[in-house]
């Protein structure tokens, strides 16, 4: 990689105020609080930078800036001033100051470690908005906020298929697998769901859930928490014919955490876990399914027996495309 100079971090910076110019105006006409506003733009500065207005416990716009790793090799020195450019860049065409500025480096993912903790120093938490529903984030405890910014239209997804069987007076039963933070759950449950059930194996993501449920006035009685390893999970619900109308399942891509029985490889298991979900759907249910793993392919059969439907470009949102380039994660939908 070049070293930085004024010239190229000009340029970065200028598209940046660019950019910076047509999200918020794009986000203002579609009431969206939360957008990413630069994604790799230009090569030499390969960042991606996220717009956040939080609303408690104060009003102020929050950056959450990851750093790609490209594999470039820099000094330490030289490593160093260019960072400070870069995030100087970033604070005065943002118009933020620099504590507001949240840097992470993003490397290859390996295990669990897109859900490891970052360190032990507590981080305060922030409430945000999307579609009028309340969310925590938290900006420096994790590589990951606690909302998936690009799984924004598919939880606009989700909510209108709730929504339109509770309007036909069903009982609609919703189903959130790998749930993270429950935001899939929160746009359900408001929606209509009757009843709901979110399963993860965190008991901070699961303590997190509960956190979203309070701020948007949920009856934890009915919209339930379940930790348990999914893959277990799923057995026993497929074995005692559970019953769900709408479900969700968004696996991490890989998974070897020592609370599960068996490691999980998404390209190596969608097959099964559809499978079963399927088997859990009730007559005319629907099954949305997810993953972040860019190299995934789906299995064809899976496709043809499932009547599964690829939703990718109606599930990533404008401010996550880019030409010639593929997206945070690909979706599909079966039941309808």
């Amino acid at each position: 990689m070049a070293e930085d100079n004024s010239p190229m971090t000009s340029a970065f910076a200028n598209r940046l105020r660019k950019n910076l110019a047509h999200w918020s105006k794009w986000a203002r006409r579609r009431g969206v609080t939360c957008f990413r506003i630069y994604d790799r733009d230009v090569p030499q500065f390969p960042f991606a930078i996220d717009w956040y207005e939080a609303i408690s416990p104060r009003t102020e716009t929050h950056l959450h800036v990851q750093e790609i790793d490209t594999g470039w090799k820099m000094t330490d020195e030289d490593y160093t001033a260019w960072l400070v450019a870069v995030c100087d860049a970033i604070c005065e065409v943002c118009a933020i100051p620099a504590g507001q500025l949240h840097l992470k480096r993003r490397e290859r993912q390996r295990g669990t470690s897109q859900y490891e903790k970052l360190d032990d120093v507590a981080a305060e938490a922030f409430v945000v908005l999307e579609a009028g529903h309340r969310f925590e984030v938290n900006f420096d405890s994790y590589l990951d906020t606690g909302l998936f910014l690009d799984h924004r239209p598919m939880r606009a997804m989700v909510a209108e298929s709730i929504a339109g069987r509770a309007k036909r007076g069903n009982g609609t039963r919703f189903l959130n697998l790998f749930a993270y933070t429950g935001s899939f759950t929160v746009h359900a449950a408001i929606a209509g769901a009757g009843h709901s059930t979110t399963v993860d194996l965190s008991n901070t993501y699961q303590a997190w859930t509960s956190r979203n449920f309070a701020h948007n006035g949920i009856d934890a009685h009915r919209h339930v928490l379940v930790r348990a390893d999914v893959l277990g999970w799923l057995v026993g619900a497929v074995a005692t014919k559970q019953r769900y109308d709408v479900i969700v399942l968004d696996p991490p891509s890989f998974s070897n955490s020592k609370k599960m029985q068996d490691d999980l490889d998404v390209q190596r298991d969608h097959v099964r876990l559809v499978t079963q979900c399927h088997e859990l759907l009730s007559a005319g249910g629907e099954l949305f399914f997810s993953t972040n793993l860019r190299s995934f392919e789906i299995e064809p059969q899976l496709v043809q027996k499932m009547s599964l439907r690829e939703i990718t470009h109606q599930s990533v949102p404008e401010d996550f495309q880019r030409p010639n380039r593929r997206g945070p994660h690909r979706a599909w939908r079966t039941g309808i």
